[in-house]
């Protein structure tokens, strides 16, 4: 565990909550910069991590720092940066004007792009990429409850960062090859849109075959774009990428054997994207399809299924009323 310093986290939300509570939990001292919302139902409830396993503990406000003042990061050894990455500039010129500058930056982000933004904005910092497999959902009253399985992987460096801040819990290991992990991540990342537009739980819609289908030939689509790159992903799963799509398209009973085999989740876990549209957020859309699109186009590659959804979640956050609650059929109808 890393000692002495204080360990920044950089946009506490679902995420930045949950792993900031682990380490409280496991002695670290932790600074939590978070808005006004979050602050306020922290002080009124404790911070209180729970999941899927049982886990379930309080941490009292007392045992870290919670402010919307940027200046909590000024003793900071670490910052994580847990914010989405449509804001990741902004918070790196936060961590550049507050934090000292031999601060080790790790972003724990979905997408690929937010490590080369953060080092972009922040030259002569150590900033390590890095990857959280699992879904964590706000549950309202400073509860915090992680939903799906896996351990958080960060870029591997002499200092050892990633031992250093693994915590009884909440594991970090390290890799040599982020870059591989990040768009391995990013494939699974499509299945985000996908459980927002159809507004079921995650389990509930991986268990049926024809949202499993859908997701294939994402996983398919995603491939192609990213093997035109040059690009070798590295899968977050025992499932290597490449099978993905055909086992994807098993039968179900099969299917719910393969899962349970791979990745543990919760009977109500959702993504971070349903709960956006729920909240009326901005979702990353832009940077999970939106970055296969990009690519398609670059390439003169087709990517018709990734397009359709990228234009019915823009759809679905322009209407805002939460999800469409969609079927596989609708996504795929033109």
């Amino acid at each position: 565990m890393v000692s002495g310093r204080t360990i920044g986290i950089a946009g506490a939300g679902s995420i930045g909550c949950f792993v900031g509570g682990m380490l409280a939990a496991g002695g670290a001292r932790v600074a939590l910069l978070a808005r006004p919302r979050v602050i306020a139902e922290i002080e009124a409830h404790g911070l209180r991590p729970t999941s899927f396993e049982g886990l379930d503990q309080t941490i009292d406000v007392d045992r870290f720092k919670l402010s919307e003042n940027p200046a909590i990061f000024s003793d900071a050894g670490v910052v994580l940066v847990t914010v989405k990455s449509a804001d990741t500039v902004d918070m790196a010129d936060i961590i550049a004007r507050h934090a000292p500058p031999d601060t080790v930056v790790v972003s724990l982000q979905n997408g690929v792009g937010n490590v080369t933004v953060l080092r972009n904005r922040l030259p002569g910092r150590r900033v390590l990429g890095g990857m959280v497999p699992f879904n964590v959902i706000a549950l309202g009253n400073g509860r915090f409850h992680r939903a799906t399985s896996g351990d958080i992987v960060i870029e591997q460096d002499e200092a050892g960062t990633a031992e250093k801040l693994s915590v009884p819990g909440l594991k970090m290991r390290a890799t040599g090859n982020i870059d591989g992990v990040q768009w391995g991540k990013l494939l699974l990342n499509l299945n985000n849109a996908l459980n927002a537009l159809a507004n079921l739980p995650l389990r509930r819609q991986l268990g049926q075959r024809p949202w499993r289908r859908l997701f294939a030939d994402q996983v398919a689509e995603g491939l192609a774009a990213i093997r035109a790159e040059g690009i070798t992903p590295v899968s977050p799963t025992p499932v290597p990428l490449g099978m993905m799509p055909m086992l994807l398209r098993i039968p179900d009973v099969l299917f719910e054997v393969l899962l349970g085999r791979t990745m543990k989740i919760d009977p109500e876990a959702r993504s971070s994207m349903w709960e956006d549209l729920q909240r009326g957020r901005r979702t990353e859309i832009d940077y999970l399809q939106g970055v296969i699109t990009g690519i398609a186009e670059r390439r003169g590659l087709d990517a018709p299924l990734s397009r359709r959804i990228v234009e019915l979640i823009r759809q679905a956050e322009a209407g805002g009323k939460g999800s469409p609650g969609l079927t596989p059929d609708q996504i795929r109808a033109k």
